[in-house]
């Protein structure tokens, strides 16, 4: 037996791998760890840790135990790490999730290893990794430490599960945050808006209008200033031509009216910023996005891509491997090389959580079941989409279930979903059989609960949906009346008039309303004072809850409102906001330890903003109800039966705000 114990040390001699310093950290990482597991004993066994340099293929390391040492070979410095982290899982129990999760340590004097030998194992995808996306809870947390150490976290999480790349963040956070992901040993690569990492031109060059046909020499100006920041780090080089934000550049240069303009325009300046990445290392790996309106053209023939670029295919952001939605645009073309190879050059890009300001998740897990991903990534491996998988993974924390499962994919043997939810839950809330059962089947029925807003199985909705519909009805209704549709809207609900697009609504959301409420029931019994329960899956299932319960009051307001009976129409926007406040409340009370203030900054699908936006309907109700004089709403809510109908004076009181008399009506109720 070899004793692991708070004395053991960590030595080495490495002077073959090029880069020392994810080395060192995975070590300083190892002794924090045993400092969480091990207790200081009297009699220290002495043991070491011994890393060595061996010829071997990348990220590859045994670790051969004898009684004295744990001794490590690999060839490169992620191998290193990996291996380091190995004996932090295994023998020191620590887990990929146990700073997201609030993994506790139990204490130990020591902790015997059996002689022998481990292996790194195998993966069957090449680039494994990240997207922290969307990242408006991490920019805005430090977890109590500081604000690099939640994105620390996040790295460290991806390393644990066998990650090796990662955009470290979005706009301005992907190049803060890209030193410290490069130090802990991933591969660097880039949004898709963001080609080569560079600077955006419209920020360079804010009084320029942002065209390659007006201004080429200074697009490739910041496209070298970008090659020559990164050159020193392990990036995949992410080649391509939006717009200045997350949208086509056509839409900002009316000349490109065709396909084939745009075709032209985008295959030459890949080539060109291929060739400028060759030219400054000849063995860069690169890829370029099949995204969006990107993949229509491939689709059409008029894109020509260098052969040995990594040709990165996107789910929709619900998770299926067609293209996305824009708008009212949901052509559904599918994202999938047409024919299967080994050897073929393809990678995807794939979300656990989308921002869409329509029905996505951002806040909550991923809307469709693991079954459902499972099928979807299983089917793009056997297209031969094999050399890079990039999830978006968002702030993490709400998302830890769905992205430990895609890590357990870009294994070599897989669990299937249901064995993985399984594990999952004995491994994070705890081993109880009945409450293993009850758990799994908590998370099993979530996906079926969620609204169900087309007739595509992978057109189910996140917490976006509740929001941003009632937010579109909101507005509608206040500027174009109570009649015209929302033609904003028309994607999931192309109806002539604003009533039978509420009726849509109400429908939609009520069913899934009562899923969720038995959900909800169901996990309030599998919480047995689960701290880490009531923080994660019953947080969420509570917020969905919540939110429908707001959606339907709100769309049974607008009947009130369309029958003239505009005082129970203010009462039940009320209510209304009440539900989403409810909501927000939910995430603020599992604020708790270092997670104070995590979902302060709720600022996309930004629950507490739909109840804003109710009050605010409220008193436009009341404005068109009460109006032009405001005060017989106060007589009918404040004054008593016989007072009511003698009116000698209007009213005895100052006006009452909207919410001062929003609470009297609640108490008369």
């Amino acid at each position: 037996m070899f004793l692991l114990d708070k004395s053991v040390s960590v030595t080495h001699q490495l002077r073959k791998i090029g880069n020392m310093r994810p080395v060192e950290l995975a070590i300083r990482r190892l002794y924090r760890d045993m400092d969480a597991v091990l207790e200081e004993t009297g009699a220290p066994s002495g043991g070491q840790i011994v890393l060595t340099y061996e010829k071997m293929p990348e990220e590859r390391y045994r670790i051969l135990i004898s009684e004295r040492q744990l001794h490590i070979f690999a060839g490169d410095e992620l191998g290193f790490v990996y291996a380091l982290l190995r004996i932090s899982e295994v023998y020191l129990g620590v887990k990929p999730f146990w700073f997201w999760n609030d993994q506790r340590f139990e204490k130990k004097a020591f902790i015997e290893i059996p002689l022998g030998e481990l292996y790194a194992p195998e993966y069957r995808v090449r680039f494994r990794g990240w997207f922290v996306n969307d990242e408006v809870l991490l920019s805005h947390w430090d977890a109590g430490v500081s604000s690099s150490y939640p994105w620390e976290m996040a790295f460290e999480a991806l390393l644990r599960l066998g990650g090796n790349t990662v955009i470290p963040g979005t706009d301005h956070n992907s190049k803060i945050y890209a030193d410290l992901a490069s130090d802990m040993g991933l591969w660097i690569t880039h949004h898709h808006a963001e080609p080569l990492g560079a600077e955006m031109f419209a920020r360079a060059y804010p009084e320029l209008e942002p065209s390659f046909r007006k201004y080429p020499e200074l697009f490739r100006k910041l496209w070298k200033e970008g090659i020559d920041r990164q050159k020193n780090r392990k990036v995949i080089w992410n080649l391509g031509f939006r717009g200045q934000g997350d949208c086509p550049f056509w839409e900002a240069d009316p000349e490109y009216d065709t396909p084939e303009k745009r075709g032209v325009l985008i295959s030459a300046v890949l080539r060109e910023q291929y060739e400028m990445v060759k030219q400054a290392d000849p063995d860069a790996v690169c890829c370029t996005n099949l995204y969006g309106e990107v993949m229509e053209l491939y689709r059409q023939g008029v894109l020509s891509i260098p052969e040995d670029v990594i040709l990165i295919w996107a789910d929709n952001g619900y998770g299926k491997m067609v293209s996305r939605r824009q708008g009212n645009h949901n052509p559904r073309i599918p994202a999938l090389p047409e024919t299967a190879s080994a050897d073929q050059n393809h990678g995807t890009y794939y979300h656990v959580s989308f921002y869409d300001l329509q029905a996505a998740n951002h806040m909550t897990l991923l809307p469709n079941s693991m079954e459902f991903v499972e099928r979807e990534l299983e089917q793009a491996y056997a297209c031969g989409i094999r050399q890079l998988w990039l999830i978006n993974c968002s702030n993490v924390k709400p998302h830890v279930y769905a992205l430990d499962f895609v890590a357990d994919l870009w294994k070599k043997e897989p669990m299937h979903a249901s064995e993985h939810r399984e594990a999952y839950v004995k491994n994070y809330y705890g081993k109880d059989a009945l409450l293993v059962q009850k758990r799994s089947r908590c998370i099993s029925d979530y996906a079926e609960s969620t609204a169900r807003f087309g007739g595509h199985e992978d057109e189910r909705a996140g917490e976006q949906f509740s929001n941003y519909l009632t937010r579109h009805f909101i507005h509608a209704w206040m500027k174009n009346g109570l009649e015209a549709p929302c033609e904003e809207l028309f994607w999931c609900v192309p109806e002539d008039c604003l009533s039978k697009q509420i009726r849509w609504y109400e429908k939609t959301c009520g069913e899934s309303q009562e899923r969720f409420e038995k959900l909800l029931r169901g996990c309030e019994d599998a919480a047995a004072d689960s701290v880490l329960w009531e923080d994660s899956i019953l947080l969420q299932v509570r917020m969905h809850a919540e939110c429908l319960r707001g959606a339907v009051i709100f769309c049974k307001a607008y009947d009130q409102a369309a029958k003239g009976n505009y005082i129970e129409a203010f009462f039940l926007l009320g209510q209304a906001a009440d539900h989403y406040e409810a909501a927000d409340a939910a995430m603020r009370l599992r604020e708790h330890d270092k997670w104070k203030n995590f979902y302060a900054n709720d600022c996309l699908t930004d629950i507490k903003e739909t109840a804003y936006l109710l009050r605010v309907l409220m008193s436009y109700v009341r404005v068109i109800g009460d109006g032009p004089d405001f005060y017989l709403w106060q007589r009918e809510v404040t004054y008593s039966p016989e007072d009511k109908r003698v009116v000698l004076l209007t009213n005895l009181e100052n006006h009452m705000t909207d919410a001062a008399l929003y609470e009297q009506m609640k108490h008369m109720r």
